[in-house]
């Protein structure tokens, strides 16, 4: 089990000090996933105001961190290669904490860069996986179908019709961030909730607006130790509270369909952290399903099991409301490559920082990310402060 004190001690000994995304979102044919990798990371030492050359130790998932460190034309002393779906990047952040305070480095580059809508092509299943043997073969063959399962159960549960429109909820509020936010895939694009409830469908229960993007993207975080932080180019912001871990691969594997592992990497977080509930400003979920977000809410603590769609009823998630989540417009509305985790994390640090634009919070002193991976299977919760 972790070890709650020692986890305290390193609370806060590494900071963020650049987040940035590639140059271009949506569709971009002409860039690799590798330029996007690249691009985000420029941008994103930039921000820092670093160089490329500071970077000791590399984190990526999807990619070997050998192309690339290749490409970016760097020689970490430290690497991660970490890859247990979208939630890998906000595991990494924790990961680079531990690594820094330990004294495996000082300079920690994060980067992400997929062509999903690009590269689109039938998901490649290894046939000797249990999943390829026992859930294929009756028609369990993406993330659509193995999460429109657990949602199924939800309602069974908790009931239909406050699920069907819990999920509206999510999904309107989080399209008004993205028209706040000119990076959003659906910047320009208002949805209704007649909207919502017309669009077509993809697996029941879900519509489409219950699903995430799929698009090309990139995006990078620079890390490094709270004495070099003091120099960086803007506001840093301390990492003090983290949790990783997941408990199955195929969905007909997961213990409970209402219950995800973030029911321990949240209250690890939070203690980690020293905070409460009522102490977060921002929650920047991961939303590769409306569903992902009211079951993500519970297992946080912010609710209790069942209780998800009361709270989010009413847009209190939307611009405006007491409860802001996914402010850059989310999975759902601004973008999401494949894997999304890494996102969650630059809008915090954005929030944070001051540096939102039109969607800028008039209070954000402590934020939370928390990314969800595979088929609902891991989970990556960094908690963040303001510096």
């Amino acid at each position: 089990m972790p070890n709650i004190q020692r986890l305290k001690n390193i609370s806060g000994q590494a900071h963020i000090i650049g987040v940035s995304e590639s140059n271009k979102l949506g569709k971009v044919p002409e860039k690799s996933p590798l330029a996007h990798h690249a691009e985000a990371a420029v941008n994103a030492i930039d921000d820092s105001g670093l160089q490329l050359s500071d970077v000791d130790a590399l984190f990526t998932a999807g990619w070997s961190t050998l192309d690339v460190a290749e490409y970016l034309g760097i020689q970490p002393r430290y690497t991660d290669s970490t890859s247990v779906g979208g939630s890998s990047f906000v595991i990494h952040v924790g990961h680079a904490l531990a690594a820094i305070a330990a004294g495996y480095c000082e300079v920690a580059l994060i980067t992400h860069g997929q062509s999903g809508r690009s590269d689109r092509a039938p998901i490649q299943r290894n046939p000797g996986t249990p999943m390829a043997q026992y859930e294929s073969p009756y028609g369990i063959i993406g993330p659509p179908i193995s999460y429109a399962m657990a949602a199924l159960r939800y309602m069974n549960d908790y009931g239909y019709d406050r699920t069907r429109q819990a999920m509206a909820e999510i999904a309107i509020s989080t399209r008004k961030w993205a028209n706040l936010n000119p990076m959003a895939y659906f910047y320009d694009t208002p949805a209704s909730f007649d909207d919502y409830h017309n669009s077509k469908w993809v697996a029941w229960p879900f519509h489409l607006l219950d699903c995430c993007l799929v698009t090309d993207a990139g995006a990078a975080i620079v890390v490094t130790t709270a004495e070099r932080a003091r120099d960086a180019k803007y506001r840093s912001v301390p990492i003090i509270g983290a949790g990783e871990g997941h408990d199955h691969a195929g969905i007909s594997q997961m213990p409970d369909l209402t219950r995800a592992f973030g029911k321990y990497t949240g209250p690890q977080a939070l203690e980690m952290a020293g905070i409460t509930h009522s102490d977060i400003d921002l929650a920047m979920i991961y939303d590769s399903f409306t569903y992902t977000v009211l079951v993500s809410l519970e297992n946080l603590g912010f609710c209790g099991p069942g209780e998800a769609p009361d709270f989010v009823a009413a847009q209190i998630t939307a611009p405006g409301g007491d409860f802001p989540l996914n402010t850059n417009g989310g999975g759902l509305s601004y973008t999401h490559p494949g894997m999304y985790g890494i996102f969650t994390v630059v809008e915090a640090v954005r929030q944070l920082r001051g540096q939102a634009g039109n969607r800028q919070l008039d209070k954000c002193d402590i934020a939370v990310a928390h990314g969800t991976g595979g088929l609902l299977s891991s989970t990556g919760t960094v908690i963040m402060g303001a510096g």
